[in-house]
């Protein structure tokens, strides 16, 4: 590896400060630093207090989201081979899984990093890290057979105006991950919803494979939880994840495990994703009392809310987002909460849209400042003035 960094080294000569390629320096501080953690110390105010620095904690995000992402592949390619009559094998349902799945991952990297490159070298800033986790984040929450260029579109529209032109990593207001997904939900929704979307199949004739909400949906009365039974929608089934759903998603013990991995480690707060589950049983709990028995979501355990759909996914890696979300702690339980009370509300009350979680992180995303001046203000309100 001394050769590598030595050749890098002399590369870097012609991106120094007055050399001809300097205005390409972020692109190539971009390269050096996946092979190379950054030598420079800090020598005035601030300083680093500890190691989780950005780049530490982009990694252990991406960390985390390894066993989605693979389990995600496994399963695309499961219930693919499934629709097909086919034997789903381990080996042949991950070989398919990453037909549908890599294509995606590579263009999302691909064009997100080519306009990161962009903006880092117009602005004359380095390239953030941050992008690596959007650039996984976003192909795991689509359905497996969207168009590539779908995908190109979706991942442009959340780094430019989800993102940069907020300023770049840190600055932004709206996760990008999820403002690229609700661009191509509002924009291409025949291709991001339904039950035609949730199965990558070679078949000629259209699959249908209806998710577990929204079979609730189309259900009535109490044929709800027959109906999900009688669909193979076990508790198990949706809990382990082996059901039809968007690629990294469907799996809420995987999402448990990352959840705790990422508490444990410092990057996510317990205190968003605590109040999250309470909320979501809270406003499911309260659905199933105020609801008539009409109402597919009068039968409806309230636990259900929490596998079924995209919440445990959510509320993990979307909702815990260190720019987005809140600071201190007080609003970071607030907000958790009414993330989950607003996936229900949208769930419930939204025939058009059986999911709720992309809109609930979105929508609260915008009240994560007005929280934390709330309880600053609250905080500061208890002290005892100056006499």
């Amino acid at each position: 590896m001394k050769n590598v960094k030595d050749a890098l080294d002399r590369l870097g000569t012609y991106f120094q400060e007055g050399a001809k390629l300097h205005a390409l320096h972020p692109v190539y501080d971009a390269i050096r630093t996946i092979f190379y953690l950054p030598g420079e110390a800090t020598v005035r105010m601030p300083a680093v207090r500890d190691s989780l620095d950005l780049k530490r904690f982009m990694s252990l995000v991406i960390v985390a989201l390894i066993p989605q992402t693979l389990f995600g592949m496994y399963n695309t390619g499961a219930m693919a081979l499934l629709a097909e009559g086919a034997d789903p094998s381990w080996g042949h349902a991950v070989y398919r899984g990453a037909e549908a799945f890599l294509p995606m991952l590579v263009v999302s990297y691909g064009v997100g990093l080519t306009w990161e490159g962009i903006f880092a070298v117009v602005r004359g800033h380095k390239i953030s890290e941050g992008f690596l986790v959007t650039g996984l984040l976003f192909p795991l929450t689509l359905p497996p057979s969207v168009p590539l260029w779908q995908v190109a579109a979706g991942i442009s529209f959340g780094v430019v105006v989800g993102k940069e032109v907020f300023g770049g990593t840190g600055r932004n207001i709206l996760n990008p991950a999820l403002t690229a997904r609700a661009f191509l939900f509002f924009s291409y929704p025949v291709s991001m919803s339904g039950d035609n979307v949730w199965v990558a199949t070679k078949a000629v004739d259209a699959v249908t494979a209806a998710t577990p909400l929204s079979l609730a949906l189309g259900a009535k009365g109490e044929a709800v939880p027959e109906a999900l039974v009688r669909s193979g929608y076990t508790f198990w089934t949706m809990f382990s994840g082996q059901i039809p759903g968007s690629v990294g998603e469907t799996s809420a013990l995987l999402c448990l495990a990352s959840a705790v991995f990422l508490c444990m480690v410092g990057v996510a707060s317990f205190r968003i994703i605590v109040g999250g589950v309470l909320g979501v049983c809270a406003m499911g709990a309260a659905v199933v009392l105020l609801s008539s028995e009409l109402s597919p979501w009068h039968w409806i355990n309230p636990v259900n809310h929490l596998i079924m759909g995209g919440f445990a996914f959510g509320i993990t890696f979307m909702a815990t987002d260190p720019v987005s979300a809140p600071g201190t702690d007080g609003a970071r339980w607030v907000y958790g909460f009414l993330i989950g009370v607003l996936t229900v509300i949208v769930r419930a009350y939204n025939l058009a849209y059986a999911e709720g979680v992309m809109l609930a992180i979105l929508f609260m995303n915008l009240f994560s400042p007005m929280l934390e001046i709330i309880e600053i203000k609250l905080r500061t309100g208890k002290r005892v003035p100056n006499v």
